[in-house]
């Protein structure tokens, strides 16, 4: 109310709104028809006075407004601006947006095979293709005022995470650095390490979503809130369902959990549990659909862990006749489908499932997965962010940044495959799957459905929903590439110096900050209890080792005695046969028994089965009690004998109470009578054993042993040397992670020293071959050109060969050698895993682990195949039949080998040197490049 302001109040309102006015947002804030949020104005506010930022928001809150306004400032200014992305998927949409606000002529594209007006002044580009242009020094760094990296905290991937890293510690101090992340737990140690590396950097974080999120669990027919609020008094707090913790009990306690108890139960009460369990199970996915549908809550993604799973998802819905599109929405889907497809030839659409996907796409349903081809991607998208999909079967690759969000997220489990094994899904990772429920605008709320699944804890499911941050973990390890490019650039120490700026040390140097306080804190401990132990008749540290010392050496002897008895046990159990009576030393079934089955362990005579070698026997007996159970080696402390021996009749059934009954009786009238032997102790070793013996004079010949407070001076004496011992560990942790990255560095400088790829400070010709080739197998693909493995190949077998530095199969098949062309081809192909086999080795000898990210794994001949078959100029269906593959995935595969293919063709010799590698991989470039894998759209 500007009339309740006096004039100077007035006055200063006004100079506020003139200067707001008259800065770069201002023209900003009106490209869009809504309010930015209060933390996207202090960004781009931040942005404008020269600060770097970093921007933590939850999936969908609009934190790319904050990297679009660099891109606004890089025009305004007449500079450059540089938009990364973690994948091509977002990069090609990223670019589509931009050119829709800024025109064509403004905006660019590049990633790793494709180039689209890389000269104008703002350029969408994966992350790796930025690392390569600071590498090499690319012209396109020229004038660059701003880069934004979008999806930052991607830096946390432990295959790719890497390239972000050396992007950031590597990019001109003039350039401003906007980073886009996911809410994080650790947002201000990243931003304090980028306030190191790159600056003034202000953190931003906003944990608050536009559109509220309400968590459900679909069970049966009905749908439950994971949250209900209690108000207790103290503004009310969210706690898990009762409903659902019921379920999960009562689904838990099955009818043969309560034993005979369950019998007493009055047929009402058993009628009533049958219902409630009638009530409980897992929906099928047109059932979900469904239900969705009635209660408004479409669209929706469904999360599938499994690109098989998504394709029959899709095909259920089908066959249980779903239509969720109108006869209006479905002409106009076909009519966007078939301008999007018009340029792939009818006999390729057949192969691809073209027909079907249709069918699907009319109906408003779809999949969406890696395994798909591109085009076929982003026409899904599309349709989808126009409403005309509304229920999409994913991977969670969708949840990446793609821009589709819903109304609704639906997981199916709480459980996928990670490569190594089936593991639960993190926090990060729920949170990232649901944040992509609810489209600001456009819903009130969104909706986040879990499907109820058989052992299901409605607790863990709620800690999953409620922890809405994830810490960031550097997964940054050097390279050879990096490495090499470093070295030639700064010289080896000042390489050392940059890697040692590494997110990945600051945080190893900040933890270890935390162990060298507790370091001091226990040497300061140390001095104390050195003071309570002196003695004034002598050193009583070293009476204090006497006597450890004495105590280790009688555990030690107790420890050997103790498994020279299970051995004869054990021994003993082994000469067992059916129809020894023997008694039972100790435990719950101790007295007299009858061996049925010796339970020998798998391989040896009779052998039993069921039970791993490393247990021991464990013999089958009838006890006197008419018990029939099988005994374990620790019922036997002592060596057990035969005391008679009894003939079990053919017709003895251990399950048949009568039969037990008169065999034990057999067992008391035959044996009843005998006592057990007892075993006698045996000498204890420690009685003879010599080191005991001068330990023991040792300790009664020093003069402390006659001290009055020797127990006093004994007690402070262990308190020093457990705090002693517990400070070592403390100090070799701190020496395992200080330095780490710089200690990988120097190994692998010294490998490359070694194949003379570099001298002192300075790269060679063939370490300068090696800064231009990118990947997981770059030094691989440097020695096979250093040795001329490719020279003479045709253009296909070059593209099989390098085929195997990049594919790597989904899942390993050791069983089956992959198939592989004849002739030169193979000939390479075998050279390329000899000239592995070496580096391998060496790699062994100088100390780098691949376990730990670095190294080189072994070439994959897994596509090799295939792709000779493709750039030989074969049809899609007869490839794809003998790839056994997905059409999306060789075309990223052939796209991969495209990226690689164009490294070679620089890196390569000369022709003028009678190399032909350079002319052969463009023109296996060229052969790769073709139909599916040339018509995949932008990206």
């Amino acid at each position: 109310m500007t009339e309740d302001l006096s004039p100077a109040e007035r006055y200063a309102a006004a100079r506020t709104r003139a200067a707001e006015q008259a800065t770069a947002l201002a023209p900003f804030r009106e490209l869009y028809d809504f309010e930015l949020d209060p933390y996207q104005i202090e960004a781009c506010k931040a942005l404008e006075a020269g600060k770097g930022v970093l921007v933590a928001a939850p999936t969908g809150s609009g934190k790319t407004i904050v990297g679009e306004f660099a891109v606004h400032l890089a025009l305004a200014e007449g500079r450059k601006c540089f938009y990364t992305t973690p994948i091509k998927a977002l990069s090609n949409q990223k670019f589509q947006d931009l050119v829709r606000r800024y025109g064509a002529d403004k905006v660019g594209l590049l990633t790793g095979d494709n180039s689209v007006n890389a000269d104008a002044p703002v350029i969408v580009m994966t992350t790796e293709v930025l690392r390569n242009m600071l590498y090499a020094g690319s012209q396109a760094l020229r004038g660059l005022a701003y880069v934004v990296m979008d999806e930052v905290h991607y830096l946390s991937d432990r295959f790719r995470g890497a390239v972000w890293e050396e992007v950031i510690i590597h990019l001109p101090d003039s350039v401003t650095l906007v980073s886009l992340s996911a809410t994080v737990s650790n947002a201000e140690e990243f931003g304090d390490w980028l306030d190191t590396v790159r600056g003034d950097t202000e953190v931003i974080v906003s944990e608050h979503r536009p559109v509220p999120l309400w968590q459900h669990v679909l069970a049966g027919r009905k749908m439950y809130d994971l949250f209900e609020e209690s108000d207790d008094g103290r503004g009310g707090r969210r706690e898990v369902n009762p409903d659902l913790v019921r379920m999960a009990r009562m689904e838990n306690s099955s009818p043969f959990a309560r034993g005979r108890g369950r019998g007493n139960l009055r047929e009402a009460d058993r009628e009533r549990e049958r219902r409630q369990r009638s009530r409980i199970w897992t929906p099928a996915r047109p059932e979900v659909i469904e239900r969705l549908d009635s209660a408004g809550l479409l669209p929706a993604i469904t999360f599938i862990f499994s690109r098989a799973g998504c394709e029959a998802a899709v095909q259920q819905c089908l066959y249980a006749g779903l239509r969720l599109n109108d006869q209006d929405e479905r002409m106009l889907v076909r009519e966007i489908v078939e301008e999007r497809t018009a340029s792939i030839p009818g006999e390729d659409l057949n192969v691809l499932g073209y027909y079907e996907w249709l069918e699907g796409l009319e109906r408003g349903i779809a999949a969406h997965h890696a395994g798909m081809l591109p085009t076929f991607k982003e026409v899904v998208e599309e349709l989808f962010v126009r409403g005309l999909v509304k229920a999409v079967f994913a991977t969670e690759t969708l949840a990446l940044g793609i821009n589709m969000p819903a109304r609704s997220v639906v997981l199916e489990k709480l459980v996928k495959w990670n490569g190594e094994q089936h593991a639960d899904i993190t926090p990060g990772e729920y949170t990232q799957l649901t944040g992509r429920a609810g489209r600001r605008g456009i819903d009130v709320e969104g909706h986040a459905v879990v499907l109820w699944q058989r052992g299901m804890d409605p607790g863990a499911l709620a800690g999953l929903a409620g922890t809405r941050t994830y810490p960031l973990r550097s997964s940054f390890r050097p390279s050879y590439n990096m490495a090499v490019n470093l070295v030639e650039q700064f010289g080896r120490h000042r390489s050392r110096e940059l890697l040692e700026t590494s997110f990945a040390q600051f945080q190893a140097d900040k933890s270890v900050v935390g162990i060298s306080k507790q370091v001091q804190r226990n040497e300061e401990g140390i001095e104390g209890y050195r003071e309570g132990m002196t003695c004034h008749l002598g050193d009583f540290e070293e009476y204090a080792r006497l006597r450890r010392e004495l105590k280790e050496r009688e555990t030690e002897l107790a420890k050997q005695g103790a498994t020279q008895r299970r051995a004869a046990a054990a021994a003993s159990l082994e000469k067992l046969k059916p129809g020894d009576v023997i008694h039972v030393p100790t435990g719950k079934f101790a007295g007299l028994a009858l061996v049925l089955d010796p339970g020998l362990p798998a391989g040896r005579a009779n052998g039993h089965r069921g039970f791993d070698q490393h247990d021991g026997p464990r013999p089958l007996v009838l006890t006197a009690e008419r018990q029939v159970k099988r005994l374990a080696s620790i019922d036997f402390p002592v060596p057990v004998e035969a005391l008679e021996r009894m003939r079990i009749p053919k017709s003895f059934n251990a399950r048949s109470p009568q039969s037990r009954r008169d065999l034990a009786s057999a067992l008391r009238t035959k044996a009843g009578h005998i006592a057990p032997e007892r075993h006698r102790k045996q000498r204890a070793a420690a009685a003879d054993d010599r080191e005991i013996s001068r330990l023991r004079t040792a300790l009664r010949a020093h003069p402390c042993h006659g001290c009055d407070e020797r127990e006093d001076h004994a007690r402070w004496a262990e308190r020093y040397h457990r705090l002693q011992r517990d400070t070592r560990q403390l100090e070799r942790r701190i020496e395992g992670r200080t330095n780490t990255i710089a200690r990988t560095f120097d190994r692998i400088y010294a490998l490359l020293t070694e194949l003379d790829y570099l001298r002192g400070d300075k790269a060679t010709e063939h370490g300068k071959r090696l800064a231009r080739l990118y990947g997981e197998l770059d030094l691989l693909a440097s020695e096979c050109l250093r040795e001329g493995v490719w020279e003479g190949l045709k253009p296909a077998e070059l593209a099989a060969c390098v085929s195997a530095l990049v594919f790597e199969a989904r899942q390993a098949d050791d069983a089956v050698a992959p198939k592989v062309p004849t002739g030169p081809a193979k000939v390479a192909l075998g050279e390329m895993v000899r000239i592995w086999g070496r580096l391998d080795a060496l790699e062994e000898d100088f100390k780098i682990n691949q376990a730990e990210g670095v190294g080189q794994r072994e070439p994959d001949l897994g596509f090799a195949w295939a792709v000779y078959m493709w750039a030989s100029g074969k049809g899609l269906d007869e490839v794809l039949r003998e790839a056994e593959m997905p059409a999306g995935d060789f075309v990223r595969w052939c796209k991969q080998v495209i990226d690689v293919l164009g490294q070679i063709a620089a890196a390569a010799p000369s022709s003028a040197e009678g190399s032909t590698v350079t002319k052969n991989a463009r023109k296996a470039v060229d052969a790769v490049l073709r139909g599916v894998v040339a018509y995949s759209s932008v990206g």
